[in-house]
């Protein structure tokens, strides 16, 4: 998939909370279980959910049904893509995102 800025800020909102980011480090061990995510976090239930709709709704993170449970698991093929993007406009100043999406900026001309 080709992100736009507005896709990554999408991304970045998810995970600039202090609650979400450690759910995506949680679920990087692997699939959780709505109780044991749970088990992480002095929250209610409603909380946590509050949270995984954000992380889901952003396609960080995957939810499946199983009986009465929710599990989740991080969506890697988006956790990859933000690595890249990040490794791209860290270290490589020839691979401005602006060239890509925009106008370029004036210091890439």
């Amino acid at each position: 998939m080709n992100y736009s800025y507005a896709d990554y800020v999408s991304l970045f909102k998810a995970l600039a909370d202090q609650t979400r980011l450690k759910i995506v480090d949680l679920l990087s061990s692997g699939e959780m279980c709505a109780c044991q995510l749970l088990d992480n976090f002095n929250i209610t239930q409603p909380t946590l959910s509050y949270h995984m709709k954000i992380l889901c709704d952003s396609g960080l993170v995957k939810g499946r049904p199983e009986g009465q449970w929710m599990y989740y698991s991080n969506n890697n093929e988006v956790i990859e893509t933000i690595s890249v993007y990040l490794s791209e406009i860290g270290f490589n100043q020839n691979k401005c995102k602006s060239k890509q999406v925009d106008s370029c900026c004036v210091r890439c001309n």
